[in-house]
């Protein structure tokens, strides 16, 4: 489960419903709330819950711009670093906004450069572009999709192929073994990102889970959904419960030999 699936409560709050709920693992949001960005907090939730962190998300949104300072290439160090001392397997990064020029002109060859630093996957993260009055505008550089780009590892999110209104399906078959992260979500196509529950939009959920299991699928599927809207903690944790299932349910078909990771 990501824990920004609970914002805006804490990511302590995030670990508890994790671990009550029966979530195998968390991926870390890094962002305004200090424990985020502390390893040795985190690592004490590890400790108390018995739930590990599976992936680090680098603060790489408008939000957290100045979360770990404004160098983008030492937050993705920095974000390695806690990914390394956390034996978490991947660092999720989205690619860089247009008029970061310095940083987009060299992010392929930087994220390539290093991953062959360390175990650590950096695994890019499909965005999407914005609509306005039937004009498409991609924020992103090189681009907001990765896979023409030459990057080893890939994040799937399926709230963002809703937004791009890109073939799921399609995408996952085209990057092959580089898909190695899936962040599992729904959305009904609209030009938002919506992050609903898996099941509840027209994103091909089920279809992408069941074929993830069928070819051994020995990466991670986790569940970042958007529970701001709950009015009370027992409907954001009935939301994250009812992921949880659809995921579980989807992903049954893995032969006993997969090493795949439920959320």
């Amino acid at each position: 489960m990501s824990t920004a699936s609970t914002y805006p409560e804490s990511t302590a709050a995030a670990f508890e419903m994790a671990a009550r709920l029966g979530y195998d693992g968390v991926e870390i949001m890094v962002w305004t709330d200090p424990v985020s960005q502390d390893p040795e907090a985190l690592r004490r939730l590890v400790d108390y819950h018995g739930i590990p962190i599976v992936a680090i998300h680098s603060p790489c949104l408008l939000l957290t711009q100045r979360v770990w300072g404004a160098e983008p290439w030492a937050k993705l160090q920095r974000a390695r670093t806690v990914a390394e001392t956390l034996q978490a397997s991947t660092v999720v990064v989205h690619p860089p906004f247009r008029w970061q020029r310095d940083y987009s002109r060299d992010f392929v060859e930087g994220i390539v450069r290093m991953e062959g630093e360390t175990a650590v996957r950096f695994a890019v993260e499909n965005m999407f572009p914005l609509r306005a009055r039937g004009r498409e505008i991609s924020a992103y550089a090189p681009d907001w999709s990765p896979v023409e780009d030459d990057y080893r590892h890939v994040t799937l999110d399926l709230s963002h192929t809703s937004v791009s209104r890109s073939d799921a399906l399609a995408m996952a078959d085209t990057l092959g073994e580089r898909l190695v992260h899936v962040h599992i979500a729904d959305g009904m196509g609209f030009a938002k990102d919506e992050h609903l529950v898996p099941g509840r939009g027209n994103q091909p959920c089920a279809e992408l889970l069941e074929r993830l299991a069928a070819r051994g699928f020995d990466g991670t599927v986790v569940v970042e959904i958007n529970t701001r809207r709950a009015e009370s903690r027992a409907q954001r944790e009935a939301d994250l419960a009812e992921a949880l299932a659809f995921t579980r349910l989807n992903l049954a078909a893995a032969p006993a030999t997969a090493g795949g990771r439920a959320p």
